[in-house]
């Protein structure tokens, strides 16, 4: 039988406090000085174990303000010890409602939850959160990484980044430079180390296999008789016939902007060997450069890398944003004026889109398939009449995003200004001005290099 609650007056230093989601009881002085004055006002909520003692179920930070103001006596709610669970979820939403929980507090509140058995789906039940924002939580506070950046009061979004670069200590120092300088960036370089460590990681796996093969790896090669080695497509064997990738005992590798590597079979030593160069060199009447690039050519190539890089890592964080704001329950305001800008003004854009990319904008299924004009996006609308706005805007911005190429921050057209002012609008944080990547990226990471 439950039994029923009593107010009683207690002596707030004879409480004892249970472990809380709130880590920081945020005792400022003027709230001290308030239960000074005032005292208590509100009962805070705890149970009487078997053993006398009284604990504290809600009202952590009352009762510590009330024991450094001195107060003899507080209100005191005595009910029934609830289950650890229901104490907990209680806890978080009464603080959540109020708003007065950090990031990192709920983050704590649902990690001890999933300890004692809470599934995700359940947390999220009862806190009115969604299940990615409770696994992302959780994500963030089982790595060292992401539970040092909740501490340090940064919000879950950036503890799980954190968390998922935990190692590598150039990226983690690069993205704690960025929330400290750029935060509205950080997406953005958090991409590019994505893509960066993707890359590096094709890039070993190439190498490995080449070496396992007996291959050397050669920094360059070239097609002419002044080259230290040759392409395999340049070169003749002794018989006068076409050299063959059999031939091969070296590769160049090369990386596309991308970042994904790619090995080309060339011949090291080809002289010795036999072989011969299938061309010769014509210039057109000009002088044709020879041996290696110059220092000034290395650093103009290095930025054009870098800048198209920058604009592949954009692309996905475009897609995704657009992605999130198609999830949500209403259009984004002035979708649209949107929509029927791009149908007038870039009517070949919007005719033009990528069903694939459209219908993962829009949250639909993806079913891969070669059948002949396959669009996803059009088997989407075909199943359901429910929010037609939401794949029209897809579509459209499908469109705009078919027409951004990995280099189009050399010439940026009116259409990408249209399309990326929009977004911007819409609340994205553009990496790009008009379609060029911001080169406050490669000075900051220069600044922090040094």
């Amino acid at each position: 039988m439950t039994a029923t609650p009593t107010l009683e007056m207690l002596d707030p230093a004879t409480l004892t406090v249970d472990v809380n989601v709130r880590k920081d009881a945020a005792l400022t002085p003027d709230f001290i000085a308030s239960i000074k004055e005032h005292g208590v006002m509100e009962p805070v909520i705890a149970h009487r174990k078997d053993d006398g003692t009284v604990h504290v179920l809600m009202g952590q930070r009352r009762t510590r303000a009330a024991v450094e103001a001195e107060r003899p006596l507080i209100p005191v709610m005595i009910i029934d010890s609830p289950e650890e669970a229901e104490r907990i979820v209680t806890q978080v939403v009464e603080n959540i409602q109020r708003a007065e929980l950090t990031e990192a507090d709920e983050a704590e509140a649902y990690h001890q939850l999933s300890l004692i058995g809470v599934s995700v789906a359940a947390i999220a039940k009862k806190t009115g959160r969604t299940k990615t924002t409770v696994e992302s939580a959780l994500k963030a506070k089982s790595s060292d990484a992401g539970a040092a950046a909740l501490g340090k009061g940064w919000s879950i979004e950036e503890a799980l980044i954190m968390a998922e670069f935990e190692g590598n200590q150039e990226a983690t120092e690069e993205l704690e430079s960025v929330i400290m300088d750029e935060p509205d960036q950080l997406l953005h370089v958090a991409q590019l180390l994505r893509d960066k460590r993707e890359s590096a990681a094709a890039l070993a796996a190439l190498i490995e296999e080449l070496e396992a093969q007996g291959k050397t790896i050669v920094e360059d090669a070239g097609h002419y008789a002044d080259d230290e080695n040759l392409y395999v497509s340049a070169a003749n064997r002794a018989d006068g016939e076409p050299a063959t990738d059999e031939d091969a005992n070296a590769y160049v590798i090369s990386t596309d902007y991308r970042g994904q590597p790619n090995a080309k079979p060339a011949i090291t030593g080809w002289k010795e060997l036999g072989f011969t160069p299938k061309y010769e060199r014509y210039d057109g009447g000009r002088q044709a450069q020879t041996g290696p690039m110059t220092d000034e050519q290395k650093a103009e190539r290095k930025t054009l890398i870098e800048r198209n890089k920058a604009m592949v890592a954009a692309t996905t964080v475009r897609r995704e944003f657009v992605k999130s704001l198609l999830a949500r329950k209403q259009a984004p305001k002035g979708w649209q004026y949107f929509t029927v800008h791009a149908i007038t003004h870039h009517s070949e854009t919007a005719s033009g889109y990528d069903g694939k990319v459209a219908a993962v904008m829009v949250g639909a299924k993806v079913e891969e398939s070669n059948a002949w004009a396959w669009n996803p996006l059009r088997d989407h609308v075909g199943k359901t009449t429910t929010r037609p706005e939401f794949s029209l805007i897809a579509l459209v911005c499908a469109g705009y995003e078919k027409t951004i190429a990995k280099d189009s921050w050399r010439s940026p057209s009116q259409t990408h200004r249209d399309y990326l002012k929009q977004l911007v609008t819409w609340g994205y944080v553009d990496r790009t001005k008009a379609g060029v990547p911001s080169l406050a990226y490669a000075n900051r990471s220069r600044r922090t290099k040094k």
